[in-house]
């Protein structure tokens, strides 16, 4: 299979600190992700003053702030966005974010960004898929909250403004912060792909790197995960995400499946081949046997090791007669 492309979701775990997401980027290429990927929003195109908190959000802010109030501390500034570009290239990092409004979009295509991350929530948004659709040259959509005709609907309107299905990842998701492992849902991810003709991965929430390492052998071709600094420090996002070490052991499990699935062809490999005579048996001697003696199911048996002749041709050798004598437990030979 291909490698799968990692995302190391910072999202805005940096709590508006660009030192902070500075060290999220180094954390991401130390662990080995393919790609850090922050989230790109200017709050006030993003949010009314009239919006509430999701509720795993009111649960870890200040309930007394407003969501658009959240989200201004959580903003990143134009240069900012230029100087994490650029970090995440020394790093030989991917840089990636996820835009939240027009403004952004336009931001991070004047920034060079190619691929570009749909957040579940935008999936119903026409405007924005078009606008997006005209600058990305790869798209990664989550569909968390979708339906499938609501996934088959944006993955026409991407079409219809330019790209190609081959340019197009889904990503099966679940929008509750964490999500409860009987609501992931990990069979979805596959319908996705056979309904909508699409690549497929996730989008995980979950606790822990379980889900990420099963939706990798079930076929996902991209994964993406938040991780932070530190669970405990303040903000929504931080406490369903993974500690740098978790994210390291996240990449690795992961690599390991990559590994463990294989090519799909059915065939000794090179590291068991060297065990094929110790395991595997031949048609030997089931005591002495004269020349002459006719081959039969007393004076025949099966043992270890391999070798001699196969198994497999028993009835081939029942019934023939022996051209020479063999002793107990010799493998027997054909001659003629």
């Amino acid at each position: 299979m291909d490698k799968v492309f990692i995302i190391a979701e910072a999202g805005v775990n940096h709590n508006g600190s660009l030192e902070l997401a500075m060290k999220l980027i180094d954390v991401a290429a130390d662990a080995g992700a393919d790609a850090v990927k922050f989230q790109t929003f200017r709050a006030s195109e993003l949010a009314s003053a009239r919006a509430e908190k999701a509720d795993y959000q009111k649960n870890l802010t200040d309930k007394r702030e407003s969501q658009l109030d959240m989200l201004r501390r959580l903003e990143l500034s134009a240069d900012d966005h230029v100087l994490l570009k650029a970090h995440a290239e020394t790093r030989k990092i991917t840089f990636m974010s996820t835009p939240f409004d027009l403004p952004s979009i336009k931001l991070l295509s004047e920034l060079g960004m190619d691929i570009y991350k749909i957040a579940s929530g935008e999936i119903t948004n026409l405007p924005y898929l078009r606008k997006v659709a005209g600058v990305a040259k790869r798209i990664i959509l989550s569909s968390g909250l979708a339906t499938m005709r609501e996934v088959e609907n944006a993955v026409a309107a991407l079409i219809a403004s330019g790209v190609s299905k081959k340019q197009i990842t889904v990503l099966h998701a679940n929008t509750a912060y964490p999500t409860p492992p009987e609501d992931v849902n990990l069979l979805a991810m596959q319908s996705i792909g056979r309904t909508v003709g699409v690549a497929y991965g996730y989008s995980d929430h979950t606790l822990g790197i379980v889900v990420p390492v099963a939706a990798t052998a079930l076929g996902a071709t991209v994964i993406e995960k938040h991780f932070t600094l530190d669970r405990t420090m303040d903000g929504p996002d931080h406490a369903a995400s993974l500690e740098p070490q978790e994210l390291k052991e996240m990449v690795s499990a992961i690599r390991t499946t990559e590994a463990i699935l294989g090519d799909g062809v059915k065939q000794p490999s090179k590291s068991e081949s060297v065990n094929r005579n110790a395991a595997r048996k031949s048609i030997v001697a089931n005591g002495p046997i004269q020349a002459g003696e006719t081959f039969s199911e007393e004076n025949l048996t099966v043992k270890r090791p391999a070798g001699g002749i196969d198994p497999m041709r028993w009835d081939e050798v029942i019934g023939r007669k022996a051209t020479r004598a063999f002793e107990d437990d010799e493998p027997i030979q054909l001659e003629g």
